[in-house]
């Protein structure tokens, strides 16, 4: 019962102050909602990756010119290497044989299809393909056939539609052996794609497959760098056939035994590994910067607590002066500082969650609430109001009631 008066009297003062005590909360919310908001977009996203919304298909891994991902210019330190180009694909392609199927693309964006009097947005994205791309990207036919062999030996102008370019071109009509127009270029349509949905707010369903030969016959050869996508039969294949295609790989380019790799090998393991190492990196300077923003708070905390103490001087002279312990002080003016903190903490973390949703809303992700950050966030929140609010709490606690009651 004195815990519950002593906590009743704390938020009495706090409410006395509402200006005072609200700026010292915003403070403290600030520090907290940002690693909140942060932890929990970047739990989206790795929950978006990890769902099977991955670029790869299973048990394969992909070999192009430059690294999946990166943060500064590509150019800088990879575009003196080589271009994988179709001589080098092919090669690899035939010399893998049957120890894994082997899936050769490239492509471009910014061009429009065109169907009579209707036509797709520029984002579209144009792939030179061969017959395995839909087992490379986990895509299925839903309508007609996929590319096939003889397609790509013979650069046939036909084409498979990603399912949003064939509901925006053939919305009340069959797709399937009609002919649109790309590029300047005329294409047979032979299939349509199940729809695959977005991945961390780009359409997965927004493209036009066409054979990789005609491609380079209506785009040219130069400077053109191909994508290997390689899949293994099995999963305990995965390893033993990512040495070889590797082996391969630099057998095809001539390298030397002593000449280290001028191409990337990346798998759906390796781009979660590289998103995991991003989120720590996102992590930390989050907490870091909610490091620095808490402390500062913590100081307005201090601040606040000093002047109520001055404030209530007397008042404190007055309760030791009718039998209030030096415990009891302490603990309502210690309460009253956790309690600011935690008032902080709480706005911080439903800020953090908002905004977290937010962003979920907007790039398409499904966002879950962070418990184990929002649980650290409150921890801090309380430690600090203990660490800051001590000093004042000890000085209340401290001063003589004599003095006290004749405090003007």
């Amino acid at each position: 019962m004195i815990f519950f008066e002593i906590l009743r009297l704390a938020v009495a003062s706090l409410r006395a102050n509402k200006i005072r005590s609200g700026l010292t909360i915003f403070a403290m919310a600030i520090g907290v909602f940002s690693i909140i908001g942060a932890m929990t977009i970047m739990g989206g996203v790795r929950k978006e990756i990890e769902s099977g919304l991955s670029l790869l298909g299973s048990n394969s891994f992909q070999i192009q010119k430059f690294p999946a991902i990166n943060f500064s210019n590509p150019w800088d330190r990879f575009g003196n290497r080589r271009d994988i180009d179709y001589t080098m694909a092919e090669r690899f392609k035939e010399l893998m044989g049957d120890d894994a199927k082997v899936n050769l693309q490239l492509g471009r964006g910014g061009l429009v299809a065109v169907y009579k009097d209707r036509k797709t947005n520029p984002s579209m994205r144009l792939r030179g393909t061969d017959e395995n791309y839909m087992a490379a990207f986990n895509y299925t036919i839903a309508d007609g056939r996929n590319l096939g062999v003889d397609d790509v030996a013979l650069g046939r102008p036909v084409c498979v539609l990603g399912s949003e370019i064939a509901e925006k071109l053939f919305p009340a009509e069959d797709p399937i052996g009609n002919m649109i127009r790309v590029g300047g270029q005329n294409y047979t349509v032979i299939g349509v794609t199940v729809a695959k949905g977005s991945s961390l707010g780009q359409s997965q369903d927004a493209f036009i497959l066409i054979p990789i030969t005609r491609y380079l016959m209506v785009y040219g050869r130069a400077g053109r760098s191909i994508s290997v996508n390689v899949q293994a039969h099995t999963q305990e294949e995965l390893a033993a056939t990512q040495d070889r295609a590797i082996g391969v790989m630099r057998l095809v380019r001539r390298l030397n035994p002593e000449d280290t790799n001028d191409f990337e090998v990346f798998s759906n393991e390796s781009l979660i590994e590289a998103f995991n190492k991003i989120a720590v990196v996102v992590g930390i300077g989050a907490f870091v910067i909610s490091g620095i923003a808490l402390v500062t708070a913590g100081v307005g905390v201090m601040n606040i607590m000093l002047v109520s103490v001055t404030e209530r001087t007397k008042e404190i002279g007055i309760r030791k002066s009718i039998g209030a312990k030096k415990l009891n002080i302490l603990a309502q003016f210690l309460i009253e500082s956790v309690t600011l903190s935690l008032s902080g903490g709480v706005i911080g973390v439903l800020i953090g969650y908002l905004i977290g949703i937010a962003a979920g809303v907007v790039f398409n992700l499904s966002v879950s609430f962070p418990v184990l950050w929002a649980g650290v966030g409150m921890v801090v929140c309380g430690l600090i109001g203990v660490g800051f609010g001590m000093y004042p709490a000890w000085k209340a606690a401290s001063l003589d009631p004599i003095e006290a009651l004749r405090y003007e």
